[in-house]
């Protein structure tokens, strides 16, 4: 089990229901859910400042996304349809469709790698959107379940516990549980939240060694350093 050390801060929109987060070429890009508001931004990482949004049609409830190569991969919830970008002009250019719901999405750079709200996680051919293979978790012999935002880091896959200040690392291989990342205490600090505006959104950049961590709805972005409890 590890907790946290916070390195550095920035802003965030506190508007942004986060659900989706990658770290790219120096800025953050960012997707966002609920019905009416679910959009694709890119966000510039010291100062907050959305740079270019995408705004999403009403019915759809985006979910988690990821960058592989020049395209960006968006999910939506119950849609069973996710949207390829453009990476450059994060201009729409397709979609593929899914079975179940739409929960986090990263890649290994080959695959990429979906969570449904179970305790299973899909790996995907990105250019056919088909299964290859699936891994399932458990905990104490029992399913994990509500894996949310995901993110492929050094060999393992990070993912959110839904409504949780829980960070599970996974072998992509066996589905096995590797560390735990108590994130208690990251977000308020003695404020109050809404239960909704969990924890959710991990981005790493792998140039600099650098983890991001932010929430749904939170006013703020942290760096973090894992320290061994």
């Amino acid at each position: 089990v590890y907790s946290y050390e916070v390195i550095n801060t920035w802003p965030h929109d506190d508007e942004a229901y986060t659900q989706g987060l990658v770290f790219h070429d120096g800025t953050l890009f960012e997707s966002t859910g609920l019905y009416g508001s679910s959009s694709l931004r890119r966000v510039e990482l010291k100062t907050g400042k959305v740079k270019k949004k995408v705004e999403l049609a009403r019915e759809y409830f985006a979910e988690g996304m990821t960058i592989l190569g020049d395209k960006v991969f968006q999910l939506t919830w119950h849609a069973q349809k996710g949207f390829v970008y453009d990476l450059k002009k994060l201009k729409r250019e397709s979609e593929f469709s899914y079975e179940g719901q739409g929960w986090g999405l990263t890649h290994d750079n080959h695959s990429l790698i979906m969570s449904d709200g179970t305790n299973r996680i899909r790996f995907l051919d990105p250019a056919s959107f088909q299964v290859q293979r699936t891994i399932s978790v458990y905990e104490n012999g029992q399913p994990l379940t509500e894996l949310n935002e995901l993110e492929f880091i050094k060999g393992e896959i990070y993912a959110n516990i839904w409504k949780t200040d829980r960070i599970v690392r996974i072998d992509p291989t066996t589905g096995k549980i590797i560390a735990w990342i108590d994130m208690t205490g990251l977000h308020h600090q003695g404020e109050e939240r809404a239960k909704e505006n969990c924890l959710n959104g991990i981005a790493y950049d792998a140039e600099s060694d650098r983890l991001f961590v932010t929430g749904k709805r939170w006013p703020k972005v942290f760096e973090i350093r894992l320290v061994r409890k």
